[in-house]
């Protein structure tokens, strides 16, 4: 078996990620607006919850768009 490379975290494990940091959190979603797996952007599972809830925490008060706007 070949040994997997560990993807680095972009954010750091004691860092708080909240859903009003909306730079942040455009670190971890694609154009069209879809969250990014953790296996792509290397959090933890703990991380990767608490972003996928801070984003859609963000959506919801209009602070990220739900879908792309360039249709």
């Amino acid at each position: 078996m070949s040994a997997k490379k560990q993807k680095m975290s972009i954010i750091n494990p004691d860092q708080k990620i909240d859903y009003k940091d909306v730079n942040l959190l455009k670190l971890f979603i694609t154009e069209q607006g879809k969250i990014l797996p953790r296996r792509i952007t290397g959090v933890t599972v703990q991380q990767q919850k608490k972003i996928a809830k801070a984003v859609k925490r963000a959506r919801i008060l209009s602070l990220l768009p739900f879908v792309a706007s360039n249709y």
